[in-house]
């Protein structure tokens, strides 16, 4: 089978690498999603261990269209069969950009019908109940290409299960875990976060650091498929809960000055099985001090788009170019949509990375180096 697993613009390379390291062959990286090629146990497993993919769907056929006659033919000509049982259920959502065919509803109809025509002549019915497992049927339409696939994803994968709460501006679970690897966050590292909210940029370190899989402790659409065994899942989810790294020496600090925001981290720490590992004190960006030898900062400061107003944003930014030491053995990851950040945090960065954080163009500024 073919899998397409989309991903935020800006992080396709380090998604694709992602998926190369928990063991997924023929990987390539394209515009905002991920490719590659397996079985349902490949499928599993980037389900269970892809920590920045948004979605795992099997990619059943590609074509161009202009019209729906030609759209009707491309979808029955897949075998739906292999994938859909008598009794499951296919609804069907998608969307469309820059192509002749701009009518969502009218799509959706089209491929509905195409694929109850494929199924009819293959189960020799008239009447789907569609009572069973759900198989959601997503297509895309963009410059008249058309891809139709099928979500065996469920929830989107940044819903790892343990974020019961959240604070006004949560960054995605996906992101967080893009920082911390360009971050290096390793085994023994100690790492901070002075903005830490509810808590997801250190719980996904801590997880990355003690190797928990993003997806161990959450369900996906496939688990109601009768087209999969359910031993490969048991069989994926123990191999992953093998390879965890409990003796690891990590550890991280978070601080805030919302209280309310504190005891939410401190939830989903706990949610997440990381809470021995992460410290969680009330404390002003102002305050901030480190005595740590070796340490990692990483961090999704006040935008000024939701918490703060931009000039208040922009002042937490000079306070962090003081605050943030140049001393061997420290880092500094820091996201923000501000092109302006460099001047006001008091140097140039490092390295930077452009990306999205949702559709707000951001750039990661990366701090490392400790001379000059």
């Amino acid at each position: 089978m073919r899998f397409v697993a989309p991903c935020l613009l800006g992080l396709e390379g380090l998604a694709a690498n992602d998926l190369k390291f928990k063991g997924i062959s023929g990987v390539r990286a394209e515009n905002g999603r991920v490719l590659f090629e397996g079985d349902y146990t490949t499928m599993i497993r980037a389900n269970i261990c892809s920590s920045m993919c948004a979605r795992v769907f099997i990619l059943l056929a590609e074509f161009e269209a202009r019209d729906f006659d030609t759209l009707f033919e491309g979808v029955r000509a897949v075998n739906w069969s292999e994938y859909i049982g008598e009794r499951d259920a296919f609804p069907v959502k998608g969307n469309s950009l820059d192509s002749a065919l701009t009518s969502i509803p009218a799509c959706q109809k089209i491929i509905k019908k195409a694929v109850v025509e494929k199924l009819r002549q293959s189960y020799n019915t008239s009447w789907f109940e569609e009572d069973g497992g759900v198989h959601q049927i997503q297509f895309r339409i963009f410059k008249n290409r058309v891809s139709i696939m099928l979500d065996t994803t469920g929830d989107a994968l940044n819903k790892r299960g343990y974020r019961a709460l959240s604070n006004d501006a949560p960054i995605k679970e996906t992101l967080a875990a893009a920082m911390c690897d360009l971050a290096r966050v390793r085994a023994d590292h100690i790492v901070v976060d002075p903005f830490c909210g509810s808590g997801t940029i250190l719980i996904e370190a801590a997880r990355k650091a003690l190797n928990i899989m993003p997806g161990i402790d959450r369900g996906f659409a496939f688990e109601a498929w009768d087209q999969v065994n359910p031993d490969l899942i048991e069989e994926e989810r123990r191999k992953a809960r093998e390879e965890q790294r409990p003796d690891a020496t990590f550890k991280a600090y978070g601080y805030d000055i919302d209280d309310e925001a504190l005891e939410i981290a401190r939830r989903n720490a706990e949610l997440a099985g990381v809470g021995d590992r992460i410290v969680f004190e009330k404390r002003d960006i102002r305050d901030y001090t480190d005595d740590h030898e070796r340490v990692s900062v990483i961090t999704n400061p006040p935008y000024g788009e939701r918490m703060l107003d931009v000039s208040e944003a922009r002042e937490l930014y000079k306070v962090m170019g003081k605050k943030f030491p140049r001393l061997p053995f420290h880092s500094y990851t820091i996201i923000s949509p501000d092109d302006n950040f460099e001047k006001l945090f008091g140097r140039p960065a490092d390295k930077r990375r452009k990306l999205y954080n949702g559709t707000l163009r951001c750039q990661v500024y990366q701090y490392f180096k400790n001379s000059g």
